[in-house]
């Protein structure tokens, strides 16, 4: 049992093994110095697609199990010193929502909060010393981690209006000691330059599912943007909300920061 738990633990944090197979289908990358690109079909041997769904339990420790996969996606594993260290699916898609450039006015673009000294009026005194106490009201602004990396339930924000889309990156995923590599960037690009046949899509052609926050920082990166394309899944404790929900969701949260706050205040002039 020991020995199965070292296993499944060193593929998941190195890779798992792959010794190679007949008539595989490299996508050839300029870019990638060393190792490859395998695309791996639904018509593809068993042995293939078996393959596939080793790496695919693999993934779900970190993204969840029972949505990653199905028959209509074109699965790209990253293949370094004979271990698969990576894997991209991509599936045909209609449709995709650009997700809204969130910005506070009056603030730095950086800025995560705003937080607002109020020196209240009330002092106390112990003797010949006086203590004055200061209650510090803090508000989340439209742009604040907590706003953009999800904690409003796992929701991303973007235009109501959606746009044609042709490729979906559905699930994208590296073992941890070989991320910070460009292993993703490089398995985006194999899908731009192979998932059609006649031509290459143009990078604002791909389009990401709801993404982590790990996989917001990709795409912010590989896109130069933070107003990428995303589309929805049946992915469980993810929501696409439009920008209209933005403005009543960031409503509340403030008002209900700055409620708790008053409240708090209150208890402490009282104490």
């Amino acid at each position: 049992m020991r020995r199965l738990t070292r296993g499944f633990h060193r593929g998941y944090t190195l890779g798992i093994p792959f010794k190679g197979w007949c008539g595989e289908r490299v996508v050839h990358m300029p870019s990638i110095e060393s190792g490859r690109i395998n695309l791996v079909l639904d018509c593809d041997p068993v042995a293939h697609r078996s393959k596939v769904e080793e790496v695919v339990k693999m993934m779900e420790i970190e993204l969840g199990s029972g949505w990653i996969f199905h028959k209509s996606c074109k699965v790209y594993l990253f293949i370094s010193s004979q271990m698969i260290v990576g894997c991209l699916l991509a599936e045909p898609i209609e449709q995709a929502f650009k997700v809204c450039s969130c910005s506070s006015n009056g603030g730095s673009e950086g800025t995560s909060a705003k937080e607002v000294a109020r020196q209240s009026s009330t002092s106390l005194q112990f003797g010949d010393i006086s203590f004055k106490r200061e209650v510090k009201k803090r508000t989340c602004s439209v742009n604040s981690p907590e706003v953009l990396d999800g904690n409003l339930n796992g929701a991303i924000i973007c235009e109501n209006e959606g746009v044609p889309a042709v490729c979906g990156i559905r699930a994208i995923w590296v073992t941890p000691s070989n991320r910070r590599k460009h292993i993703a960037s490089q398995k985006l690009d194999a899908v731009r330059m192979s998932v059609c046949m006649d031509s290459a899509l143009e990078l604002s052609q791909l389009v990401l599912s709801q993404p982590t926050s790990a996989g917001k920082a990709l795409a912010s990166n590989y896109f130069s943007t933070g107003s990428f394309l995303v589309y929805k899944t049946n992915r469980c404790g993810s929501s696409i909300m439009g920008c209209s929900s933005l403005i009543s969701v960031s409503i509340v949260e403030v008002h209900y920061v700055a409620t708790l706050q008053r409240r708090k205040g209150v208890y402490e002039r009282l104490c």
